[in-house]
């Protein structure tokens, strides 16, 4: 992995954090906080997408499953936060 692509999955993963913040919470969590949620988001997509049979190529379709994952992440989080 060169320092290029690094970039670009941190970029994604910031990017899939803010979404997936904004439409759980309304707000983001900084952007130490997004890269996190949106990178544990885009395994948890990869691995839910891999499931479902769904593939998603692309720097767009990165972004959705990232998204995606982050979103389910958030409400699992969320979930356990209530228990």
């Amino acid at each position: 992995m060169n320092i290029t692509s690094l970039l670009i999955f941190l970029a994604i993963g910031a990017l899939a954090g803010w979404l997936a913040g904004n439409i759980m919470k309304g707000r983001g969590f900084g952007v130490v906080g997004n890269i996190v949620v949106g990178i544990i988001g885009a395994v948890l997509g990869g691995f839910l997408f891999g499931l479902l049979g769904i593939t998603a190529v692309g720097l767009i379709g990165s972004i959705i499953t990232a998204t995606v994952g982050a979103i389910v992440l958030l409400y699992i989080v969320s979930l356990v936060k209530k228990a």
